[in-house]
């Protein structure tokens, strides 16, 4: 890109910062997420002892925004165990509007991403909801391992687009059953949308598999509006305070600090807000489930290539379902 005008209202995720202006750039992607070279066409018969790739797909990051498509190609070979990813991108801006970030890759995902793929065994033939999916980029590394994955988010668009990037990848998931579906799912809403003349609708069977089956939830960098994460973590309540099963939930968010006028300090006014959100879900006694917050160390393998800054967290949330008896006690 020769030149990016961004505008006051418009925001672009840290992961396209610092790169080179070429239209071409691939990057090696290994356990160390070491960088490796500026990308050339990639010749079959050049990869190692002449193999083929595990796995090739395409990533189309916000094909659905005006003048503007990322796509990302990865490969993967077992003799290295290493990634090889492919940017392409039109000379138009990155940058959206804050009501679409949901359409960018934030650096929250990456890092979630690089915990899915330390820890399969945790995940494997398991159900999963991602709240705030965005792109489904998230989903798409959970489905490789997991059972079925939810999808979801708002916005016929944004979730056209996920729709889009599932589909480019579903030859990822084939192989080991994995399944993506894209669902809508609306934080200010107190119910799911079953309404089937409605696109990305839930049926009647996708809610009682939701209620029943999931054990795990995640989030990749969702927390950044006040109004925003309480509507998320209400969600999180409800859901899971209407889950069969223990659930654990996995939250990525990045501290991004500024200067603000309230208090003359640079400081991180959402990240203290999803904090506070963190200590009341955990001090909140219903009667229905209890919830255990606790940090998780962010010293596990980097397999993509973005820069893990100090500010990059990642939180678990454990759900406990509490017996009837002590539902009724609590009621009393």
């Amino acid at each position: 890109m020769d030149q990016m005008t961004f505008h006051y209202d418009t925001v672009l995720s840290d992961v396209h910062m610092h790169r080179p202006s070429s239209r071409h750039l691939m990057t090696r992607l290994n356990h160390m997420g070491q960088p490796g070279t500026r990308s050339s066409p990639v010749q079959h018969e050049d990869r190692p002892g002449g193999s083929k790739p595990l796995w090739l797909y395409l990533f189309c990051v916000s094909i659905c925004l005006p003048f503007f498509v990322i796509v990302s190609v990865f490969i993967h070979f077992p003799e290295f165990n290493c990634f090889l990813l492919e940017i392409h991108s039109e000379n138009h801006t990155m940058a959206t509007p804050l009501e679409d970030v949901g359409k960018q890759v934030w650096r929250g995902a990456f890092l979630l991403a690089d915990f899915i793929l330390s820890e399969p065994q945790s995940f494997r033939g398991a159900t999963v909801l991602e709240l705030g999916g965005g792109t489904g980029f998230t989903s798409v590394v959970m489905a490789t391992v997991a059972k079925t994955v939810y999808c979801t988010d708002v916005g016929d668009d944004l979730l056209s687009m996920c729709e889009r990037n599932v589909a480019l990848n579903r030859h990822l998931l084939e192989p080991k059953g994995g399944e993506v579906r894209v669902r809508r799912l609306d934080w200010l809403q107190h119910h799911l949308c079953t309404d089937a003349d409605t696109e990305f609708s839930w049926s009647e069977e996708e809610v009682s598999d939701l209620h029943d089956n999931t054990t795990f939830i995640i989030a990749a960098d969702v927390c950044y509006d006040d109004d925003l994460t309480d509507a998320f973590f209400r969600t999180l309540y409800k859901l899971c305070s209407n889950f069969s099963r223990p659930c654990a939930v996995l939250i990525s968010i990045e501290k991004r600090m500024n200067f603000t006028l309230r208090h003359l300090d640079v400081t991180c006014e959402a990240y203290s807000h999803f904090r506070a959100c963190l200590e009341q879900l955990q001090a909140l006694q219903d009667g229905r489930c209890s919830f255990r917050v606790e940090p998780l160390t962010s010293n596990f393998p980097q397999f993509l290539l973005y820069e893990r800054i100090e500010h990059l967290e990642l939180w678990k949330v454990t759900s406990t379902p509490l017996p009837a008896g002590l539902q009724e006690d609590s009621g009393s």
